[in-house]
C-alpha cells in the first residue's frame, strides 16, 4: 500500500457501527428481516489488442445498502458513503416498507469460521508494470508460434471487496473477497478466411498462480489451437440428432437451462418449469445436479453469501429426482425452508437474491470413450459461447464455439456455426450417459439476473444427449 494512504480496514471503520446498528435496529422493529451491508472495492483491469496496451482502468469505491424485509416487500435505500447520517436516511425509507406490517425478526446467520481463500490484494502485486509487459509477452508468444496469426488480444482483471454485514440484533459478520481472471484470444488468417479461439481462466487465488509462464503458455497454445481448428471447419449440419457434451465449461449450459429454474424466488412465484415438483422425477437416472460455494479458491466460491450465511452443498436434483431449490433468507422465510447460502448481490447498491455460486452435475458410470464410440451421428460440442435462455419454459439457444460432427462413433470435421437448442427439462430426462470425468470450468463464469452481475463456476462430465435440435449455417 502507498505511503499514506489508508487500508482497507480504516476506511471500513469510518462506519460508527454503534450508531448504524441502533438505527437499523428501530427500524427493522416489527420487521421480518434486515441488515446493513457494506463494502469497500477496489478493481483493476488491463486490456491489450492489436499490438499495444488498448486500455487500463482501476476504480475504488465504498458504500453500504440498508434492506428492510416485511413480508414480501422490501425496503431498500444504500449510499455511496460510510456515515451514520447517510444511513440514518437509508434507514428511514427502508422502514416505510413496513406500513400495515407487525412482523418478527428472523433470526441471524448462524456464524462460520473457515477461510475458502487467503487474504491477499491482487491489486498491489504484482506492480502494473510487471502486468502490461506480461501482456505484451503473451502477444509476442502467440505470434511467433504460428504464422497464420495475425491478431492477440489478452486481458488482466482482479478485484478486492471487503464486506461488512451488520444485522438488527448486533450481530456483525466480514468477509474479504480477492478475485483474478486472465483471457487470451487470438484470431489466425488462411486465404482470406479468419477464425478465432480464446481461452481464459481464474479465481479467489494470486495472479501468481495464473500467470506463471506454464500456466499462461497453456492457455495461449489452447486459444490458439482452436482458432486452428475452427480454421478448418465445415458449416454445421441442422436438424434433430444426438449430442455429447464435452466436460467442463459445457456446464454453462445446465447452468443457464437447469440452475436458473431451480432458484427459490421464481419457484416460490410459480415461475419456473421446476415449480411445485419437490419429490417429483425431473430427469433420467444417474443425473444429480449440485450447487456448492465452499469449494476452496473457486471463482463462485465464498465463505459467506451477502446475508451472512454460511454457503454450503446443495442438492437440488438426486438420481433424477428434484430435491430443492436454491434460497435466499426472504425466499426461504416465506416458503418454510431453511436457507441454503445463495443469497447474493452484485454490490451494495443491490438486493440480494438467489443465485448459484459453484453449479455443476455429479459424475455418472460410463467412460468418456465409451460415450464417445456409442454415438452413430451427432454433435460433439466441446466449447459454448453465449446462450439465451426462457427462466419460464426453460428453452435454451446456446452457441458452440468448438464442435465436431461424429459418424459411428469416430470424430470428423470440425463444424462451424452449430447452435444447440432445446428446453431444460426436456433435456434433463434425455440423458442417456452420464461420464465419469466431472471437470470444473476454468474459473471465467459471470451469470446475469435481474440486471445484477456474479462470478459463478459451471462444470460437469460428459454427457450424451438424445434429440436435441442443433441449428446450422
Amino acid at each position: 500500500m502507498a505511503d499514506g494512504a489508508p487500508t482497507t480496514a480504516e476506511k471500513a471503520a469510518e462506519m460508527d457501527w454503534d450508531a448504524a446498528g441502533r438505527l437499523l435496529a428501530d427500524a427493522a422493529r416489527g420487521a421480518d428481516d434486515g441488515e446493513i451491508f457494506a463494502e469497500d472495492s477496489r478493481t483493476e483491469s488491463f486490456y491489450w489488442d492489436d499490438g499495444r496496451l488498448k486500455s487500463a482502468s482501476f476504480d475504488a469505491s465504498q458504500g453500504f445498502g440498508l434492506r428492510i424485509v416485511a413480508g414480501e416487500r422490501a425496503g431498500y435505500g444504500h449510499a455511496s458513503v460510510l456515515d451514520t447520517e447517510a444511513v440514518a436516511r437509508a434507514a428511514e425509507a427502508a422502514a416505510a416498507v413496513k406500513l400495515g406490517h407487525d412482523g418478527a425478526l428472523n433470526a441471524s446467520p448462524a456464524r462460520v469460521n473457515r477461510q475458502l481463500y487467503r487474504d491477499f490484494d491482487p491489486i498491489e502485486t504484482p506492480g502494473f508494470t510487471d502486468k502490461t509487459d506480461l501482456l505484451a509477452e503473451i502477444d509476442a508468444y502467440c505470434r511467433a508460434k504460428d504464422p497464420r496469426v495475425v491478431q492477440v488480444a489478452a486481458s488482466l482483471s482482479g478485484a478486492n471487496r471487503a464486506l461488512t454485514i451488520l444485522r438488527p440484533d448486533g450481530a456483525k459478520l466480514t468477509d474479504h473477497r480477492p478475485l483474478v481472471r486472465i483471457n487470451v484470444s487470438v484470431t489466425v488468417e488462411r486465404d482470406g478466411r479468419r477464425e478465432s479461439g480464446s481461452a481464459g481462466a481464474g479465481g479467489r487465488e494470486p495472479y501468481e498462480v495464473f500467470i506463471a509462464p506454464d500456466r499462461w503458455k497453456a492457455m495461449a497454445d489452447e486459444a490458439l489451437r482452436i482458432a486452428l481448428v475452427n480454421l478448418d471447419a465445415e458449416p454445421a449440419p441442422a436438424g434433430e440428432m444426438d449430442v455429447v457434451l464435452g466436460p467442463g465449461w459445457p456446464g454453462v449450459l445446465l447452468h443457464e437451462a437447469v440452475g436458473h429454474g431451480l432458484e427459490g424466488d421464481f419457484n416460490r412465484k410459480g415461475a419456473s418449469a421446476f415449480s411445485g415438483m419437490i419429490g417429483e422425477r425431473v430427469a433420467a437416472p444417474g443425473v444429480t445436479v449440485v450447487d456448492d460455494g465452499t469449494f476452496e479458491n473457486r471463482r463462485g466460491s465464498l465463505n459467506i453469501d451477502d446475508e451472512g450465511t454460511p454457503t454450503q452443498r446443495t442438492v437440488l436434483i438426486e438420481d433424477g429426482i428434484l430435491k430443492g431449490y436454491l434460497q435466499d433468507r426472504m425466499n426461504a422465510r416465506l416458503t418454510g425452508v431453511p436457507a441454503t447460502g445463495n443469497g447474493r448481490r452484485e454490490s451494495y447498491a443491490h438486493r440480494p437474491m438467489p443465485r448459484m455460486t459453484n453449479t455443476f452435475m455429479e459424475n455418472g458410470a460410463h467412460d468418456p470413450g465409451e460415450i464417445l464410440s456409442s454415438l452413430k451421428r451427432g454433435v460433439y460440442a466441446v466449447n459454448f459461447g453465449g446462450g439465451q435462455v426462457d427462466i419460464t419454459s426453460g428453452k435454451f439457444v446456446f452457441q458452440c464455439t468448438e464442435a465436431y460432427l461424429v459418424e459411428d462413433g469416430k470424430i470428423k470435421a470440425p463444424i462451424k456455426g452449430a447452435t444447440l437448442i432445446g428446453d431444460g427439462p426436456s433435456a434433463l430426462t434425455r440423458v442417456k450417459m452420464v461420464g465419469n470425468d466431472l471437470k470444473l470450468d476454468e474459473g471465467v463464469g459471470t451469470c446475469g439476473k435481474g440486471g445484477q452481475s456474479v462470478p459463478v463456476g459451471v462444470g460437469q462430465p460428459t454427457l450424451y444427449i438424445t434429440g436435441l435440435t442443433v441449428g446450422g449455417m
